[in-house]
C-alpha cells in the first residue's frame, strides 16, 4: 500500500523529501497515517491518553529512523512495526489490564448476533450492548500481548495476513496461528456471555 497525498504524491516521495529535510513531507505521512495508528494503539493498550503518547513517540522514532527505511518495502509496514512494538512496551510498563474500545461490526463476520446487539432499539438492548463490549474488552485485555496485536491490526485495521507478518516479524502462518487462537478465545468469553 503506497498511499498517495500532497499532490497525488506516493510514501516514497514524501520520504525522500523528508529526508532531504522537508518537514512538511514528514508531517503529511503523519496526517496519512495517524489516526489509523490512534486506533492500533488504543486496541493494544486501552488509554487514550495513552495512545496518543504511544503514537506521537512512534512517529518521533520513524523521523529519526527514517535514514534506516529500505525504498522499495512499505512505509506502512515499516511505520506500524515501530508503532506496534511502542504501543506493546508502554502495556507492559502499565503492567495493567487495559479496556479496548472496538468497534464491533467485525464480530458479526465471526459470531452470529442478532440485529438487535448490534443495533439496540430499547434501554435494555443498549445495556446488553454495553455488557457485551465491556465483555470483549476484558477478553482482549486477557489476551497475550502477541494475540492482542495481532486480532486488532487483523480486526480492527483490516490488514493482510502479510501486513501483519510485515509489521510483526513473524511468518504468516505465526500470523494466523495467533489469530486462530485469539479468535477461539474471544468466542469462548461470547458464549459465555451469551449463556449467562
Amino acid at each position: 500500500m503506497n498511499e498517495k497525498g500532497r499532490g497525488g504524491a506516493p510514501d516514497e516521495n514524501l520520504i525522500r523529501a523528508a529526508l532531504g529535510g522537508d518537514d512538511e513531507a514528514f508531517r503529511e505521512l503523519m496526517e496519512r497515517y495517524r489516526n489509523r495508528a490512534f486506533n492500533v494503539a488504543l486496541g493494544i493498550i486501552g488509554d487514550p491518553d495513552d495512545a496518543l503518547d504511544v503514537v506521537q513517540d512512534a512517529f518521533v522514532k520513524a523521523y529519526y529512523n527514517l535514514k534506516d527505511f529500505r525504498f522499495g518495502a512499505n512505509f506502512y509496514t515499516w511505520f506500524y512495526r515501530l508503532l506496534v512494538n511502542q504501543a506493546i512496551d508502554r502495556w507492559r510498563k502499565k503492567s495493567k489490564s487495559p479496556t479496548v474500545a472496538l468497534d464491533e461490526k467485525w464480530l458479526t463476520e465471526e459470531v452470529s448476533q442478532p440485529e438487535s446487539v448490534i443495533y439496540p432499539r430499547t434501554p435494555e438492548e443498549l445495556a446488553q450492548n454495553r455488557q457485551l463490549s465491556e465483555a470483549i474488552s476484558c477478553a482482549i485485555a486477557a489476551l497475550p500481548e502477541h494475540h492482542r496485536a495481532v486480532i486488532i491490526l487483523r480486526e480492527v485495521e483490516g490488514l493482510a495476513y502479510e501486513e501483519i507478518a510485515g509489521v510483526l516479524q513473524c511468518s504468516v502462518g505465526t500470523v494466523m496461528s495467533r489469530l486462530h487462537y485469539a479468535r477461539a478465545k474471544l468466542k469462548e468469553v461470547l458464549k459465555g456471555y451469551r449463556e449467562g
